[in-house]
C-alpha cells in the first residue's frame, strides 16, 4: 500500500469513528471506550497527516505561480518559498510514515528480565552479573524500577540466572531487542597465563502479561513447595516457603524461593510464568507473520548470538546492525542508548520497506 493509500484510509477511518461516536443509536459502553481510545490514537496521526497535506497543497499552488510569475521579485520571493517546503516536505512525510506503523501492542508494557550464564563456567556467571547490572543501571538512568526477583549465585560475585521485573515508561519498547546471546572476550581474573577466554550469557526481555492477556486454567498448574536454600544447599529457611509451579500443557517449570512467605514467592512465580506463556504466544505469531523474521533486528531469537563485549579492545559490536563502539565502560555502566536508539531506527527502516 503507498504512502497516498494509507493517508486516505487513516483520515476515512477517522471520520467514520466520528460518525459511529455522534450517532444517535451510541454503542454500549464498552465499546464507546474502545472507539474513544483508537479516535485518540488516531489524532496526532491525523493532525500530522493534514500538515502534510497543507504543504503538499501548498507547494502545487507554488509550482502553479512559478510557471505564469513574470514579476522578478515575485519570483523570487516564491522560489526561496519553493526550497523552504521542499525541505520540509520529505521530514514531514517521513514523520507520517513512523505514525504509521504498525504499533506492537506490548511496547507500553512493563517487562521481565532473565539473563543466564551459558558456556564459560565461573566466567560465564560472572559475565552474567556484569549484564544484570547494566540493566540494572540503565533502569535507574530513565528513572524505571527495578526489582529483582530472584538470583542463583554462585559465590564469586557471579550468578547463574537472575530475573527481574523493570517497570515505567516504554521498558519494552527500548528493551526488546536485547533477547539473545551475549559473549564476552576477556581474561578471566582466575586465568595466569592472560589468555582470552571466549564465554557467553542469555538474555531474554519479555513483555510483563496481565491477567487480561493470559488465561492460565488453575488445573492445568502443578504447584510444589519445598524448604528454600542458600549457596551451596545449605537451608536458609526452617519452612517450606520456596515454591515450584510447573504449567502442564507447556512444560514451563518456575520456581521462585526468595521470599520468605509461600504466598508471596507464587505470586512472584505467576508473574514469570504468565509473562513466559505470552512472549510464547508472540513468538508464535510472528513466526506465522513471516519465516525470516528470526533474521531481523527484534527477533527476540534466544539462540541468535547479538552483541560481543571485547575486554581488551573496550568494544562492544552489535552483529544485527554491524556497530562497533569503542566504549564498552560507558555501556557496561548503563549507557546503552546509542545502540538501542540504532536498533530501534533499523527496525523502523526495515517496517517501512515492508510497508511499501
Amino acid at each position: 500500500m503507498s504512502l497516498e493509500q494509507n493517508l486516505e484510509r487513516v483520515l476515512a477511518r477517522y471520520e467514520e469513528l466520528q460518525s459511529l461516536m455522534s450517532t444517535n443509536e451510541p454503542p454500549p459502553a464498552e465499546e464507546i471506550a474502545r472507539l474513544a481510545k483508537e479516535f485518540s490514537d488516531l489524532t496526532p496521526v491525523v493532525t500530522a497527516v493534514n500538515e502534510l497535506k497543507s504543504v503538499q497543497t501548498e507547494l502545487e499552488e507554488l509550482e502553479s505561480l512559478l510557471a505564469d510569475e513574470t514579476d522578478g521579485e515575485m519570483r523570487e520571493l516564491a522560489e526561496a518559498e519553493r526550497g523552504a517546503l521542499h525541505e520540509t516536505l520529505p521530514k514531514l512525510a517521513r514523520q507520517v510514515e513512523l505514525m504509521l506503523l504498525p504499533k506492537d501492542e506490548a511496547d507500553t508494557k512493563n517487562a521481565i528480565l532473565e539473563v543466564r550464564a551459558g558456556t564459560g563456567g565461573d566466567e560465564a556467571a560472572l559475565f552474567c552479573a556484569d549484564l544484570f547490572r547494566m540493566y540494572q543501571r540503565y533502569s535507574e538512568n530513565h528513572g524505571w524500577k527495578f526489582e529483582m526477583m530472584s538470583a542463583n549465585e554462585i559465590g564469586i560475585g557471579g550468578y547463574k540466572e537472575a530475573i527481574a521485573s523493570i517497570s515505567g515508561k516504554d521498558v519494552f519498547a527500548r528493551l526488546k531487542f536485547e533477547s539473545g546471546v551475549h559473549r564476552v572476550q576477556r581474561v578471566p581474573v582466575t586465568e595466569s597465563g592472560g589468555r582470552i577466554h571466549t564465554s557467553a550469557a542469555t538474555v531474554a526481555v519479555m513483555p510483563e502479561a496481565e491477567e487480561v492477556d493470559v488465561q492460565i486454567d488453575d488445573k492445568d498448574l502443578r504447584i510444589d513447595v519445598f524448604r528454600a536454600s542458600g549457596p551451596g544447599g545449605q537451608s536458609v529457611n526452617t519452612t517450606d516457603s520456596a515454591v515450584r509451579i510447573t504449567h502442564m500443557p507447556s512444560g514451563l517449570v518456575v520456581s521462585q524461593q526468595d521470599e520468605k512467605s509461600q504466598h508471596k514467592n507464587r505470586a512472584k512465580a505467576m508473574r514469570v510464568l504468565r509473562s513466559r506463556l505470552y512472549d510464547q504466544e508472540r513468538a508464535a505469531m510472528d513466526a506465522e507473520r513471516a519465516e525470516t523474521r528470526r533474521s531481523q533486528v527484534g527477533s527476540g531469537d534466544r539462540s541468535e548470538r547479538i552483541r560481543t563485549y571485547n575486554f581488551p579492545e573496550r568494544r562492544v559490536t552489535d552483529h544485527r546492525i554491524n556497530l562497533t563502539l569503542h566504549q564498552l565502560d560507558k555501556m557496561l555502566d548503563g549507557d546503552l542508548d546509542e545502540v538501542i536508539d540504532a536498533l530501534l531506527t533499523d527496525d523502523q527502516a526495515r517496517r517501512l520497506s515492508e510497508m511499501t
